[in-house]
């Protein structure tokens, strides 16, 4: 049966994973100053000095860094940008879920949005919402357990 606060509750988890998505490209910013000291380190002129080759090499090191943090970042956002839209939606049951599960790594914004994202779509209700079949997924899990010889026999 579908209820109110269902639909209520993914409203909810539709706003807050927009928030997330913009606090995650916040946070993805955090590098860049990172990469301005790596561009730094590469545009300073150096004498002819063996020991002046150090810096341009830890500039590399985080030039490539940062560049990868904020593409990560900035990946992630987007994901859970997309999340956000497929709650609307009511589409994408199990790309929503994963997106959960993958911003519980998100400390600490991230990690209540993920379990509270994963307790709401697990509900029953919630599927019906979505048009996940669980008959169809408990019918196919039973034919798993067939195919399987070492399945203990059910009755």
């Amino acid at each position: 049966m579908i209820s109110q606060q269902d639909e209520n509750h993914l409203k909810l988890l539709e706003i807050f994973h927009y928030v997330a998505a913009g606090v995650t490209v916040l946070v993805g910013c955090i590098p860049f100053i990172h990469l301005a000291i790596g561009i730094a380190l590469q545009l300073v002129p150096i004498e002819d000095h063996p020991a002046t080759e150090i810096p341009r090499f830890v500039g590399w090191i985080l030039i490539v860094f940062a560049a990868i943090v904020i593409l990560m970042f900035w990946t992630l956002a987007f994901v859970i940008l997309l999340s956000g839209r497929s709650l609307r939606l009511r589409q994408r049951y199990t790309f929503c879920l994963i997106v959960g599960g993958i911003s519980c790594l998100l400390i600490p914004y991230g990690t209540v949005l993920g379990v509270f994202t994963i307790m709401t779509l697990m509900r029953p209700s919630v599927k019906q919402i979505f048009g996940v079949d669980e008959p169809a997924a408990a019918e196919a899990d039973d034919v798993s357990r067939a195919d399987d010889p070492k399945a203990p026999a059910v009755e």
